[in-house]
Formats: C-alpha cells, sequence, structure tokens
C-alpha cells in the first residue's frame, strides 16, 4: 500500500506545483509521467537492498517472489531493477517518455507471474498485501500506457542545408 500512497501523493505533488506555476507539471499526463517514476525509484531500491536491511522489502524478499520455473533469480531481480531505474528516468523527458512508458508497461506485465507466485506461496510473509498488488500493478500498467500513448511525436525540422 505504501507504493500507492507514494504514487498518490507524487501524483498530486506535482500537479499542485503545475497549478502553482511550474510549467512542466501543468498537465496531468506530465504529473503522472514523473508520480511512476517516484514510485519506481522505491520499488527499485528493493531490488538492491541487502538481505541484513528489514525496514523495507530487499532483494532477498525479491528473489522469493520469482516463480521457481524461472532461471537465475537474483539476475531477474537485479535486470528487473535496473529496468526499473531506466525506465523512471525516461519518463521524465519527454523525448523518452512514449518508449520508456510503453517498455515499462511490458515489463510490469512481465512482473504479473512474480506477484501471483508469491500471493500463492504461504511462505512468503506478506501475501495478503501481494494481492492488492494486482489491481495496483494493472493501474500502474495503464498509467505507463496512458502516458506513452498521449505523448506526442514531434518531427523536428531538419537541418538547413549548407550553401558552398
Amino acid at each position: 500500500m505504501l507504493v500507492m500512497i507514494v504514487f498518490l501523493t507524487a501524483l498530486l505533488a506535482f500537479r499542485a506545483s503545475g497549478t502553482a506555476g511550474a510549467r512542466r507539471f501543468t498537465t496531468w499526463r506530465v504529473s503522472a509521467a514523473h508520480a511512476l517514476a517516484v514510485m519506481l525509484l522505491l520499488t527499485a531500491s528493493a531490488h538492491f537492498v541487502p538481505p541484513s536491511v528489514t525496514a523495507m522489502p530487499n532483494q532477498a524478499d525479491m528473489i522469493a517472489m520469482v516463480p521457481p520455473q524461472l532461471p537465475f533469480p537474483k539476475a531477474l531481480v537485479l535486470v528487473t531493477g535496473v529496468l526499473e531505474l531506466l525506465g523512471a528516468a525516461g519518463l521524465t523527458w519527454a523525448r523518452t517518455r512514449r518508449p520508456a512508458g510503453l517498455c515499462l508497461a511490458l515489463l510490469f506485465v512481465a512482473m504479473t507471474p512474480a506477484n501471483i507466485h508469491a500471493a500463492l506461496d504461504p511462505a512468503q510473509i506478506d501475501a495478503t498485501t501481494l494481492w492488492l498488488r494486482l489491481p495496483q500493478q494493472a493501474l500502474y500498467v495503464s498509467c505507463a500506457l496512458w502516458v506513452a500513448l498521449s505523448t506526442r511525436r514531434t518531427v523536428t525540422d531538419p537541418e538547413p542545408a549548407h550553401s558552398m
């Protein structure tokens, strides 16, 4: 639930700053892109936190979520963490927002089996909240697609030809 609270708080804060005059955040879509980026910074951090840290989800918790049928669970956790960080960065720049949003939507869908596996695994400590993550994940997929598909591609004018 913390992830959803962070997302919604960031969304409202960015949009409020747009209303207060920050030109970058004058639209809900741009504010949502940045809010999703903030949320991804939080979730990606768990992929790299050592198991000795217990104040938040850590890498061992993420590895435990990987279905046993998938090889190299630690590598998958590290790669998805890096992809989340790259996606967060991509969402903040207008030029990369569209591909970042599309790739993140695919990543969120690809990570769904891990959430389902964790929710069904009785060894998981917090399986109840994992069931809440599935509808939240649908929201994040929708948000990533909304941000990506509403980003207009602008064709820049070609460089003027140099006369000799």
